[in-house]
């Protein structure tokens, strides 16, 4: 192996090392971030003392809806705040760990949660 070949691979190897170091920095930002969001979850009980009554439909199967008009209306403005504030809607819906629901809003009045799916 001559000069070029040697000096070819040091430049790869040290190129490897690189990507190596700065995928394990991504790795521990994820982990940051991740636990940050779930420091920062409310504890769910914000939502379950609101009223909330069955549905089905016919593309996301049961879930729940709390109307306004239905509940306490300062407990129910601050769980909608919450929700508003985290931009939960249907595709980006809000959850905290051990959390047994995802809540979401979708329009003025009304908020909706649907129970997780628990794999094993």
């Amino acid at each position: 192996m001559d000069q070029i070949d040697s000096e070819i691979l040091q430049i790869i190897g040290d190129f490897a090392s690189a990507l190596e170091a700065a995928a394990v920095q991504v790795k521990h930002r994820i982990a940051e971030l991740t636990s940050l969001k779930e420091a920062v979850a409310v504890k769910e009980e914000t939502f379950n003392i609101l009223k909330f009554e069955k549905r089905q439909g016919a593309r996301i199967g049961e879930y729940e809806l709390a109307y306004k008009a239905n509940n306490i209306t300062d407990k129910w403005v601050h769980a909608f705040n919450i929700l508003r504030q985290n931009n939960s809607i249907i595709n980006s819906r809000y959850e905290g760990q051990g959390y047994f629901y995802r809540y979401w809003i979708y329009g003025e009045g009304k908020i909706y949660r649907q129970k997780l799916k628990v794999y094993s």
